[in-house]
């Protein structure tokens, strides 16, 4: 591994708890409840996009989650840019992991041909 590649995935680590602390911190409760299940940052790390735990919303809910995080997104931006000293933040960008629900639905169907 190189050091850019190690420096990459120290940034994605770092995110990866101070974004739902930055969460937490605002005042729209919805978003206290999102679970963040990764973070993958660019390989300059000007940009990182934030994958959310799809859980068991509705499309209309996760729309309605995404404009909230997206007019949230300077202050979440900001919020780890100060906790962390850094001149700045890279540019957050949030999408609901929807691979973490495929990957369900082959895990049930690997436990029925088990059964079979």
């Amino acid at each position: 591994m190189t050091e850019a590649q190690i420096k990459v995935k120290r940034t994605e680590s770092v995110l990866l708890e101070l974004i739902p602390a930055a969460l937490s911190s605002l005042g729209d409760a919805r978003l206290h409840a999102l679970d963040i299940i990764d973070v993958k940052c660019s390989k300059g790390r000007s940009d990182a996009k934030v994958y959310i735990h799809p859980s068991s919303f509705s499309e209309q809910e996760k729309n309605e989650f995404l404009k909230l995080l997206r007019n949230a997104r300077p202050i979440i931006e900001t919020y780890c840019m100060k906790n962390q000293g850094w001149f700045r933040s890279p540019r957050l960008t949030f999408e609901f992991d929807e691979q973490f629900g495929q990957s369900q639905t082959l895990e049930e169907l690997f436990k029925k041909i088990a059964k079979e």
